[in-house]
């Protein structure tokens, strides 16, 4: 009888209403910053924890305009920090609370050093005084994006740290995504004038210019030393030797149309002396040619022979033989050779 009376593992659980759930969601997801905030700063008109539980608990269910979904936060492009951010502050009870959030943030923000305070950092159109700063971490891949900020006015640099923490750690492309509704979507934008929303604005838009400046100029340099390192290659001079015409008419012609990293051009005229046509012009009639030059790349092997006698013209009648050996850089570094 007992065992037929032995209580299931499943008789454990009970689910509670949806509407409970949602309350302790909320109070769950925003107690620790209000918690942070309250042991950190000790602010007088911090409500204590028994007080911000019973606010939470009872405005859960008369602001449910505060309780964020899922969807409404994706349609924003929020950084996962963001997101968490977001809906913290939109499921706090009150504007005080969010306010004086704020000015935890502001009092946690790192501080900017003073030689980055200057008029290419200045976030134009605030009320405050505020710069903000933007570096590239290309030590991950792909690179992302981290900031620093500061400014003279405490409920500004609250909405400054706001913004360093959530964007902080990722790509530009990310950050040029995420749209300003969020900061209603938090509860926010209540708490600020038309002027300070506005500089919000302008704070999001100067840091995602930032964003993209810095991610530009790293793909830039980076080319440029790549062109660098290739223009470095190019042959663009030879020795000249006197009383050989054609050697010379041959390898500045070259070298000036081609734009060739390797050229090695060898006179075997005297390899066919007594032979038809190994006079030539002046002795110089049959030579010998290893070039390597980009500019083979997709051609085939008879191309790149008609492309030589093309550049070289004139030049071509006046002597017997020409042995061409034409690849590409990447040819000889041992891929494919042509």
């Amino acid at each position: 009888k007992a065992a037929l009376h032995r209580p299931t593992q499943r008789s454990c659980f009970f689910s509670l209403p949806r509407s409970l759930t949602m309350k302790i969601s909320s109070l769950v997801f925003s107690l620790p910053l209000f918690l942070d905030a309250q042991n950190e700063m000790g602010v007088r008109g911090f409500t204590n924890s028994r007080t911000f539980l019973r606010k939470s608990y009872s405005s859960a269910s008369t602001c449910s305009h505060r309780m964020v979904t899922s969807s409404a936060l994706n349609a924003e492009n929020l950084t996962p920090e963001l997101e968490m951010m977001t809906a913290a502050f939109a499921r706090m009870p009150d504007e005080k609370l969010r306010y004086k959030q704020l000015m935890f943030l502001a009092q946690k923000l790192a501080p900017m050093p003073d030689n980055l305070k200057i008029d290419a950092n200045k976030v134009p159109g605030c009320l405050s005084t505020v710069h903000v700063h933007a570096t590239l971490d290309d030590s991950v891949e792909p690179p992302v994006v981290n900031y620093t900020g500061d400014s003279d006015g405490i409920l500004t640099k609250g909405l400054v740290a706001l913004l360093v923490r959530g964007l902080s750690g990722n790509t530009a492309e990310v950050i040029d995504k995420v749209t300003p509704d969020f900061v209603n979507t938090a509860g926010i934008s209540a708490s600020l004038t038309p002027g300070r929303n506005n500089g919000f604005l302008n704070m999001l838009a100067t840091m995602k210019k930032q964003a993209n400046e810095v991610t530009a100029g790293a793909t830039t340099t980076a080319t440029n030393e790549e062109e660098e390192i290739s223009s470095a290659s190019i042959v663009t001079s030879f020795d000249e030797q006197e009383g050989r015409p054609m050697y010379n008419a041959m390898m500045s012609t070259l070298i000036n149309f081609l734009k060739p990293t390797s050229i090695n051009l060898v006179d075997n005229s005297h390899q066919h002396a007594g032979h038809a046509g190994s006079k030539g012009y002046d002795g110089e009639s049959h030579f010998e040619l290893e070039i390597v030059a980009e500019c083979f790349d997709g051609l085939a092997l008879v191309k790149r022979h008609q492309l030589i006698y093309t550049i070289l013209g004139e030049i071509m009648p006046k002597i017997h033989a020409l042995q061409i050996k034409a690849n590409t850089p990447e040819e000889v570094a041992g891929k494919v050779e042509a």
